[in-house]
């Protein structure tokens, strides 16, 4: 039984370090391309970094950066969405990603340095255990991670601690419908492949609200195709989650 938190992030670890190294998409086509953000965003970026897309959403064009925020991306792999969010908010903002893989740390920050982006720094850590200060960042975003995170309700409390009051959480992840069987919540390998770990949006709804968020949407976007062959029910969902860290500011007990 792979039931341990460890496990997971060593099995998840292993397999994105080797998409890092091989420079293939996560879980291969249509469910992680580019073709998921307007094609305007991706103007004037290098092929590697444009077509070098984890994702099975797009965070951004609904999250309403502005000049000056301060943005951090959960599970930033190769750093396309920070880089999106970097020319959002301008040289007066300030954007994080943080990811628990070295080489995806590694191929990142090569990438900011290459492009000669001064406004992103890339950190490594867990979601669960976030390397960033309390009530700092405007804006969470975060595309196909929190399925891949064993303690997803650690994550969404750690996500609510760095918001600042009034901040936004909207992140693109796969949500499921229907029941996994024990023994598929369990295959690591359907685990790295961003179905395993995914919860319902009702359980998604009842997480964020126990973290202290309010103001939550679930909108899902269409099926995550490539999910299917890996669970004999149960329909695997790409959404856009959006929530907010109330004004005033209460701490949860």
């Amino acid at each position: 039984m792979h039931d341990s938190s460890e496990q997971i992030h060593k099995a998840v670890q292993e397999t994105y370090a080797q998409h890092a190294l091989t420079s293939s998409s996560c879980c291969g086509e249509p469910c992680c391309d580019n073709n998921l953000y307007n094609p305007d965003l991706l103007i004037d970026l290098p092929k590697d970094v444009s077509n070098f897309s984890l994702g099975c959403g797009d965070p951004l064009s609904q999250a309403g950066l502005k000049p000056g925020d301060s943005v951090l991306d959960l599970g930033s792999g190769g750093g396309l969405d920070c880089f999106l969010a970097a020319r959002q908010v301008g040289l007066t903002g300030h954007v994080i990603g943080v990811d628990m893989t070295p080489e995806m740390l590694e191929r990142a920050r090569a990438a900011a340095e290459r492009m000669g982006i001064t406004n992103v720094e890339f950190r490594s850590g867990l979601l669960e255990q976030l390397p960033v200060d309390d009530d700092s960042v405007d804006v969470i975003l975060s595309n196909c991670v929190i399925n891949l995170a064993p303690d997803k309700s650690s994550v969404l409390r750690e996500a609510y601690r760095v918001l600042k009051p009034g901040g936004l959480f909207s992140v693109s992840d796969i949500i499921i419908e229907g029941e996994l069987s024990p023994q598929m919540k369990q295959d690591l390998r359907a685990w790295s492949a961003c179905v395993s770990g995914a919860i319902t949006a009702g359980e998604y709804i009842a997480k964020l609200e126990a973290a202290g968020f309010s103001d939550i949407r679930v909108e899902p976007k269409g099926e995550f195709v490539e999910g299917l062959p890996f669970i004999p029910s149960g329909v695997p969902l790409s959404a856009l989650i959006q929530a907010r860290k109330p004004s005033q500011n209460i701490k949860n007990p």
